[in-house]
């Protein structure tokens, strides 16, 4: 056996592909798992995919890079829990293409957020952050407030995301342009908020 190690430890060749090997095996023993067990690709009761406006305030959400300091994940933790609200289920995000957990939150954590504040107060918060958070380090998006989404193909981003298995009828892709007509990019950043976390009812 030593004789084997001294070979591995000498073949910097050989010792990749042997990490590479064990790293793929065990990280297929851990996910493999995952997809065939319902809690993680069922959706939670209640959970009704995006509105045709949620769906391009998340992209703009994206693309605006929030996710980068904004966590969408509360770990079962009793500190997390009484702070945020219920942990995050698997089940809730199984409409998003992709998730938006991570750990950065140089922000608070934004899962709960729907409801807890009123329209009013996100447009404002968007637009001076330290109008209503003094501390705040948010930059601002007053440019949300100007710019029209009429103009976006919405029905071709609800067909890709049907074909994610998201259940969009026929019905609900055809009227999807009426639904954002007159809206900026402000009403679909606020109406993607206000959903984030609403599928689960939790006590505050």
């Amino acid at each position: 056996m030593s004789g084997f190690h001294e070979k591995i430890e000498k073949n910097i060749g050989l010792m990749i592909v042997l990490v590479i090997l064990t790293v793929s095996v065990g990280g297929l023993v851990q996910i493999t798992p995952l997809f065939f067990m319902g809690s993680t690709t069922e959706p939670v009761t209640g959970l009704k995919p995006y509105t045709p406006l949620q769906v391009i305030g998340r992209d703009i959400y994206v693309r605006e890079g929030c996710y980068l300091c904004h966590s969408q994940m509360i770990r079962p933790f009793r500190a997390e829990t009484e702070r945020y609200g219920h942990y995050s289920l698997a089940g809730e995000f199984v409409y998003d293409h992709p998730f938006q957990w991570g750990s950065k939150r140089t922000g608070p954590d934004l899962h709960r957020v729907g409801g807890r504040y009123s329209d009013e107060w996100h447009r404002v918060h968007l637009i001076n952050p330290r109008d209503l958070v003094p501390e705040s380090i948010m930059p601002g998006y007053p440019w949300f407030e100007e710019n029209p989404i009429d103009d976006v193909d919405i029905q071709k981003r609800m067909t890709v995301l049907r074909t994610l298995g998201l259940p969009y009828s026929d019905k609900e892709i055809e009227s999807a342009p009426e639904k954002i007509k007159g809206k900026t990019e402000m009403d679909a950043v606020i109406a993607y908020l206000q959903g984030l976390g609403t599928a689960v009812k939790t006590r505050r």
